[in-house]
């Protein structure tokens, strides 16, 4: 049952059109369900159209309409559940459209078709003979078109963006503010398994670039195929040792180097031998053999997307790029040439992810969570994203283009404006000194960033470089970019944190497994298991810094007392590794922990002991007080670092720091918007870490604000229920306060 649930769902999604993907739906639907008559209604302008059926009348396709107010399939759609009827003819719902030549059938299952509570449109099957379809029978079609309504969507949105050139409007979630115009990349879509028929004369570079895209993917199914193996899902680790089978040279891998050997391109030779296997198994009338033709479609579309995709990057060398993926990578979004990519959007993926932190830290807008975007075409096509709102406008027309130019040069006016006060220190209207930092990761840009304002950098993420190499950096390779990072500093404090992979920042070198990676292995606890590691990245650090005073170290991910013990056991050792073993005059850094795990909330007193400052991890001390995977789209309404349960933690240990005579900082994201800014610091936070992009506006935010506004804004929104009354709450401030312009720049 489940494989022919992942066919009819995979068979739909892999359509090339949407007449023939609904064709497929209805089709395949009632040879599963061994009926009569299947058939399609979609829901437009809330009317219900036959859009496509198997057993009802042809032309009746897109003439039957009813609203939701008529008929059993508008009951259905009305009620948002099943209606399943031994006589549909008995119901007073019940409603004859003769021109669809119905009347012959009398029992009648339909289910709603939803996705993310809107109706899309409701899956009818009917048999002639009376009799109530059975709970088995009722939960396969449930479950079909709860799986269906995604791959529906995303065809029905595909078949609008194809067959017009009027601009659409999509929406998501901000993960990094700003506006842009450009054109769209797309990596990571569905491959068009028609590709253009084209002759090449370099046969052997042709026959390399095959060989090449060959073996990769055989290692990518082979890789997927062990893992089912281990995890004994014979059925499924069958279907990728077929797909193997199918890529050597006495299969389709040996059809596609002949075509090459004729003369075509790479691309084209993929193309023209999977269209050819298509079509033949299309036509059989064997119905296991049929159903082999998505295979072939799977396997050629894997090829070319190793042909194509990975030369995608280097193209169009002039022209502003928004690059569209499923899911944008740390490592994606750091080798991408930063003068192309002026915009990222994403299917999947959390604002609070590495890759949302790693593109707030290089400036560029992201919008993350628009659902169905990948497979519409919209590769070349121009596009604005609006961050600020969430929205991907697809194919603008020229007045609403020329309307965010001007959108656009008024934010840059409002930056410049900005910028001029970052020279000036950071200081409430009642003289309160707020020293602010910078979070880095990357080199490239960072003795400008850190020359513009900054009092030091209070987060630098060492994992950046290790994502960046093929394997993992030498000891000398490391101490060479630490000293790059404190010489950019120019004398000021530099807190380099140790080694945080593992959750949503994994090494392509060093893959990490986890049902839940973000309570798994990751952070300081692989640092301790790694004691090899860990000791060539401390070691690489106090090499860089030597006599200097600059050098803090902050250990990421740690929840309990022992682990700082450890840590300060191996960092001891590398200390006098250092000054006996080399004769180093090196001077020992002040260490910190990360505040990220809620239960060192409650062991303030202990870790004083013990360290020399806090870092709060907003980021991921929210995720885990809520219970919400950040990076979960499913759940990201409920990720919330404004809920009055959050805040109260933050005041929380802010008082013990306080009280036991620890520093505290916040580095996570809080610290950079302007709402959270004015929290923290009514709570008595004077140190802040956040991105370059953020540095001249919260500058300039803070030399327009009194502590004493701000402690009395704090009691109250420690007095709401929920997060969304708390954001209303400061943002009447800021009007009030003709701040407006902080909330959409």
């Amino acid at each position: 049952m489940l494989t022919i649930l992942r066919d009819i769902t995979m068979a739909v999604a892999a359509a090339d059109d949407f007449a023939t993907a609904l064709s497929l739906l209805v089709s395949q639907t009632k040879k599963a369900m061994q009926t009569q008559c299947c058939s399609l209604y979609l829901l437009e302008e809330q009317q219900l159209v036959l859009s496509a059926t198997d057993g009802l009348a042809p032309q009746a396709v897109g003439k039957v309409k009813m609203p939701l107010t008529q008929g059993l399939v508008g009951l259905v759609a009305q009620r948002e559940e099943p209606i399943n009827l031994a006589d549909a003819h008995q119901h007073p719902r019940f409603k004859i459209f003769e021109e669809a030549s119905e009347e012959s059938y009398c029992s009648f299952l339909a289910v709603p078709i939803i996705h993310q509570k809107q109706i899309l449109g409701v899956l009818v099957v009917q048999q002639i003979q009376q009799r109530q379809f059975s709970e088995s029978e009722e939960a396969f079609l449930m479950t079909l078109a709860a799986q269906l309504a995604m791959a529906v969507r995303a065809q029905r949105k595909k078949k609008v963006v194809s067959q017009t050139q009027a601009q659409m409007l999509y929406h998501g979630t901000k993960a990094a503010s700003g506006v842009v115009i450009g054109h769209a990349l797309v990596l990571g879509g569905e491959i068009d398994i028609v590709q253009p028929s084209k002759r090449s004369e370099d046969t052997d570079g042709e026959l390399a670039l095959l060989a090449k895209a060959l073996k990769s993917c055989k290692e990518t199914i082979s890789s997927i195929s062990q893992r089912f193996d281990r995890e004994q899902e014979v059925e499924v680790q069958s279907i990728f040792s077929a797909l193997l089978l199918l890529l050597e040279d006495s299969s389709l891998g040996g059809e596609y180097r002949q075509e090459v050997l004729q003369g075509w391109t790479a691309v084209s030779a993929v193309s023209q031998v999977s269209l050819k296997y298509i079509n033949q198994f299309m036509q059989m009338d064997d119905a296991y053999l049929k159903e082999r033709a998505s295979d072939i479609r799977e396997l050629g579309q894997r090829v070319l997307r190793e042909l194509i995709e990975p030369q995608r990057i280097n193209l169009q060398l002039d022209v502003p790029v928004v690059l569209v993926t499923k899911e944008a990578t740390a490592t994606m979004l750091a080798e991408f040439p930063r003068h192309k990519l002026v915009g990222i959007v994403t299917e999947t993926g959390g604002v609070n992810s590495h890759a949302a932190i790693l593109a707030r830290a290089m400036g560029v807008p992201a919008v993350i969570g628009v659902e169905g975007v990948l497979n519409v075409g919209l590769d070349g096509k121009q596009v604005i994203v609006n961050a600020d709102r969430g929205q991907l406008l697809v194919s603008p027309t020229e007045t609403m283009v020329g309307e965010y130019r001007s959108l656009i040069s008024a934010q840059r006016a409002l930056a410049d404006e900005f910028a001029k006060e970052l020279p000036l220190p950071a200081q409430t209207c009642d003289g309160k000194r707020i020293h602010l930092y910078l979070n880095a990761g990357l080199l490239s840009s960072l003795s400008s960033e850190i020359a513009e304002g900054a009092d030091g950098i209070g987060l630098y993420r060492t994992e950046i470089p290790f994502m960046l190499q093929s394997r993992f950096p030498s000891e000398a390779e490391q101490v060479d970019v630490y000293r790059q990072v404190l010489q950019a500093a120019e004398s000021r404090p530099v807190v380099m944190r140790t080694l945080d992979v593992g959750g949503d920042k994994p090494l392509p070198y060093f893959p990490i497994s986890e049902e839940n990676p973000f309570l798994g292995w990751r952070g300081i606890r692989l640092s301790l298991d790694h004691p090899e590691l860990f000791l060539v990245q401390l070691r690489a650090m106090l090499q860089a810094s030597q006599s200097s005073d600059q050098l803090h170290i902050l250990l990421p991910m740690v929840s309990s007392l022992d682990e700082i013990d450890q840590a300060l056991a191996y960092l001891e050792q590398a200390y006098q590794e250092l000054r006996l073993d080399l004769g180093l005059d090196i001077q020992r850094p002040k260490v910190g922990i990360m505040l990220e795990v809620p239960a060192l909330l409650y062991q303030l007193a202990q870790v004083a002991a013990k360290v020399d400052y806090v870092s709060v991890g907003s980021n991921d001390l929210t995720q885990y007080l809520l219970a919400v995977d950040r990076n979960n789209p499913r759940v990201s309404t409920l990720y919330d670092c404004y809920h009055p349960g959050i805040l109260r933690a933050l005041q929380r240990a802010r008082q013990d720091c306080h009280t036991y005579d620890l520093p505290i900082s916040v580095c996570g994201e809080l610290a950079g918007e302007p709402i959270g800014v004015i929290l923290l610091v009514a709570m008595g936070y004077d140190q802040l870490s956040m991105n370059q992009g953020s540095l001249a506006k919260i500058n300039y935010l803070l030399r327009r604000v009194s502590t004493t506004d701000l402690t009395e804004l704090l009691s109250i929104a420690l007095s709401l229920s929920n997060g969304g009354q708390v954001k209303q709450l400061v943002t009447q401030y800021f009007a009030d306060k003709g701040l407006d312009s902080f909330l959409v720049s």
